[in-house]
């Protein structure tokens, strides 16, 4: 384990060193330069600002100043000629009509290698407008609200101090992404927001989420099938919906989930704790060598949770058991308060029954009315 973590510190180190370095002889493409004023709609300047620093042969920077910018959708491509910088400064808005958006991202960035985001600026996606809209959270209505922040094919990168602040569906998206790192990343939404996941994983290998703050109305950070090495450390979440893998078994030809670590991380006022949900009856795929480790919960509704009857709004035709394979995973040294007493659930499939699931150091106190001990259920495992 110390291994595995301290491997995760140096490529972390190593990136950051590699960023000092270049920071020397970096150019930089001011957005201001490209007709970009305050509290207007900047988006053929930031575009044109990163093309060209995309094509600038050697370190590049692109630079959003201290103060308020408004930016429609934008797709920041690679591959870029070398290491590039997107330095956030100040406020970058997205249109507040849900109407505008055509696709499902605001900001994207795709097949970028060496990608820095950095600053002290943040990303404000306006989503009180649509969060009223009737049925966001049972329809498919949310599905087409846009992303905030798209990272596909990213490799080799860090996104280190942003903030994002409601975002219209998930905040941050990583897909068929590797070594990337978030760090100190401050997450914002209402607990009633619907569909507004902090970060969510599918795809990728070797991700780490460290040292950062999320606070929203769904996942903190969620893992999609083929999320792989990943490290979640440091972690403060809630209110949410606690830090999520799954749901698996909903679509064909997923891949596994392997290598998924969860460590020194805080809990406060969510819906669960740490979870894995399958969906009942539906496709295969498996989930393995999961660890949870020194976890805090504070008032959380289930502190431990393996789900494998996941069906929200009772979609499932068939109730048939779940076609996931879980095993090898250890919750260890998790402690804190529970909103109910039914703090620890494993609810594993009759027809895949968990394999090597370990519970140690377990201390969970009820905080309701009669205060008291917790209890808990441990169904088809073996």
């Amino acid at each position: 384990m110390g291994l595995e973590l301290n491997v995760a510190a140096i490529s972390l180190l190593l990136i950051l060193l590699t960023s000092t370095t270049i920071n020397a002889q970096t150019k930089v493409f001011d957005v201001r330069n490209y007709g970009a004023k305050p509290n207007i709609d900047i988006t053929k300047a930031v575009t044109q600002a990163w093309k060209d620093a995309c094509a600038y042969p050697g370190s590049s920077k692109v630079v959003v100043p201290r103060t308020i910018y408004r930016v429609g959708t934008v797709n920041f491509l690679g591959p870029c000629k070398g290491p590039i910088e997107f330095n956030v400064l100040g406020s970058i808005h997205s249109p507040g009509d849900p109407k505008y958006f055509k696709g499902d991202c605001w900001i994207g960035f795709e097949h970028v290698d060496h990608l820095t985001v950095l600053g002290t600026g943040n990303f404000d996606g306006q989503g009180g407008t649509a969060w009223g809209r009737s049925g966001c959270s049972k329809n498919s209505y949310c599905i087409h609200l846009p992303i905030s922040l798209r990272f596909d094919f990213v490799t080799n990168s860090i996104v280190q101090d942003i903030t994002s602040y409601n975002s219209k569906q998930f905040h941050i998206n990583v897909f068929g992404c590797q070594n990337l790192t978030f760090d100190h990343v401050i997450i914002k939404a209402p607990k009633n927001s619907p569909n507004t996941d902090g970060i969510h994983i599918g795809r990728s290998t070797k991700i780490n989420v460290i040292n950062s703050n999320i606070s929203t109305g769904d996942d903190c950070i969620s893992l999609s099938d083929g999320s792989r090495d990943i490290l979640i450390q440091g972690v403060n979440c809630g209110p949410g919906h606690g830090i999520s893998i799954g749901s698996l078994g909903k679509y064909q030809n997923e891949q596994p989930v392997s290598g998924v670590q969860v460590i020194g991380c805080t809990l406060t006022n969510t819906q669960t704790g740490v979870r894995i949900k399958t969906w009942l009856d539906l496709y295969l795929g498996s989930a393995s060598n999961i660890h949870f480790e020194n976890i805090i919960m504070r008032n959380v509704d289930t502190p431990i949770l393996i789900d494998q009857g996941y069906c929200p709004w009772n979609q499932c035709k068939s109730q048939n058991p779940s076609k996931i394979k879980i095993s090898k995973v250890t919750f260890k040294n998790i402690r804190g308060t529970s909103r109910t007493k039914d703090a620890i659930q494993i609810i594993c499939s009759k027809a895949l029954p968990c394999q090597n699931v370990e519970l140690r150091g377990i201390d969970l106190r009820y905080n309701g009315i009669d205060r008291g001990s917790t209890t808990s259920l441990c169904v088809n495992v073996c």
